[in-house]
């Protein structure tokens, strides 16, 4: 049998400038910091020649094109695995809640059927692979963090070059700063889910299109993803709570599916109650909410609970995807 797991990622600073509608014209820059929350692959040799996988649903078939699953089915296309396999997903928090875990999938996916057929990919070669699948062959409107982050773990400014390729570079900040931050930050779940599609597929027309106001929106979030980097390394935690209010209120103009009544009331009470800022993780409209709360934490907690809403408890997660043997 063989394990995969990697980790979801929480967004720090310059999400949606990984899209190609943008990183192709202007080059693009994020922060991304890997948690200890994990999508798990179980891959096993089957007896039967079918294909059995399981996740929310079950499915046995003969062959790859009945699979129903879209990343199922086109990453065992890619692999060249046709029969004889069964694999099990499962995951430490929701689908579609803003985490990454359609490309941490993919990625601890990709790992376990590498691993299966002896076949090694570096670091690099694993992203793209999932990349390519999720991008190229499904069509996904999506950008390339959350594979990346998937694959390299840790705390991580990403570059990404108008040819497509990566820079993967670690934040420089100490382990003290680092302690601080994760105690100072707080995840909720909105208790609603979302498609990240619908939402991005918004922003990459109006890239496409030019629309200057998207475009300079952008151009602010990747600016304050170089600046978060720079702060963060020079141990001044707090500001991160104040970029992160700034991020917000860029983010929200660039379409009218990223927020909604519900989550604005939410982030007026945190505000309210101790949270410097905060921001919905990923492409927003649901999922999770993060914010920044150095000092009042227990009236943070507090309030959101009468929101109903419950606290996500997490660290940072030093590694990325990892797969291992067992007999």
């Amino acid at each position: 049998m063989i394990i995969s797991r990697a980790p979801v990622r929480i967004s720090m600073g310059g999400g949606g400038t990984d899209l190609p509608s943008y990183y192709q014209k202007f080059g693009g820059f994020l922060l991304a910091a890997s948690i200890n929350r994990y999508v798990h692959i179980l891959l096993n040799k089957r007896f039967e020649e079918s294909i059995r996988l399981s996740y929310s649903e079950t499915e046995i078939v003969d062959k790859i094109s009945e699979i129903k699953h879209s990343i199922f089915k086109a990453s065992l296309q890619y692999s060249g695995i046709k029969k004889q396999i069964e694999l099990v997903s499962i995951a430490d928090v929701p689908s579609n809640c803003g985490l990454g875990t359609s490309s941490t999938f993919t990625v601890s996916l990709l790992s376990a059927l590498f691993s299966y057929k002896r076949e090694y990919k570096s670091l690099h070669e694993l992203a793209e692979c999932a990349c390519k699948i999720e991008i190229d062959i499904l069509k996904e409107p999506i950008g390339k963090q959350d594979q990346y982050a998937a694959v390299f773990g840790g705390f991580n400014g990403y570059t990404f070059h108008r040819d497509g390729k990566v820079t993967v570079e670690p934040v420089k900040i100490s382990d003290g700063s680092l302690m601080e931050l994760q105690n100072n930050m707080f995840l909720f779940f909105l208790n609603k889910k979302r498609s990240a599609s619908d939402i991005l597929k918004v922003q990459n027309k109006k890239t496409k299109d030019n629309n200057d106001d998207v475009i300079n929106r952008l151009h602010k979030i990747k600016d304050i993803g170089l600046h978060t980097k720079k702060i963060l390394e020079q141990n001044k935690i707090n500001e991160f709570g104040e970029i992160l209010h700034e991020h917000w209120l860029i983010k929200k103009g660039i379409s009218k599916k990223i927020s909604d009544p519900f989550i604005d009331e939410v982030y007026e009470c945190a505000i309210k109650n101790g949270a410097l800022g905060g921001k919905v993780i990923g492409a927003g409209g649901g999922g999770f909410l993060m914010f920044y709360c150095p000092y009042e934490k227990s009236k943070l907690l507090s309030s959101m609970k009468k929101m109903g809403l419950e606290p996500t408890w997490f660290s940072f997660e030093r590694e990325g995807v990892k797969t291992g043997f067992y007999n």
